[in-house]
């Protein structure tokens, strides 16, 4: 798994945009003191099942991993030419 450019940042665009998908959907409701961990997993398997992400194989399932599939999936809801594409 090749780390992306500027991942730390990509995953905390995904916490946010993955927290306004659940929440607008109406599925979850994070409380402030929901650490990114929680956050990170909850998004992670609703992308899943929403199948707008493809789950990884169960033995590779990690934090690591699914902070790794979020940044890649809101890289891909940015728009071109935003800086952290760059």
């Amino acid at each position: 798994m090749k780390k992306l450019k500027h991942e730390a940042e990509l995953v905390k665009e995904a916490i946010r945009a993955g927290v306004k998908y659940g929440e607008g959907r109406g599925v979850v409701e994070f409380e402030p003191t929901d650490s990114a961990t929680v956050k990170i997993e909850y998004i992670y398997r609703l992308l899943v099942h929403d199948k707008l992400i493809q789950p990884l194989p169960q033995d590779q399932v990690s934090q690591q991993s699914m902070r790794h599939r979020l940044a890649i999936w809101a890289s891909k809801q940015l728009p071109k030419g935003h800086p952290l594409l760059k």
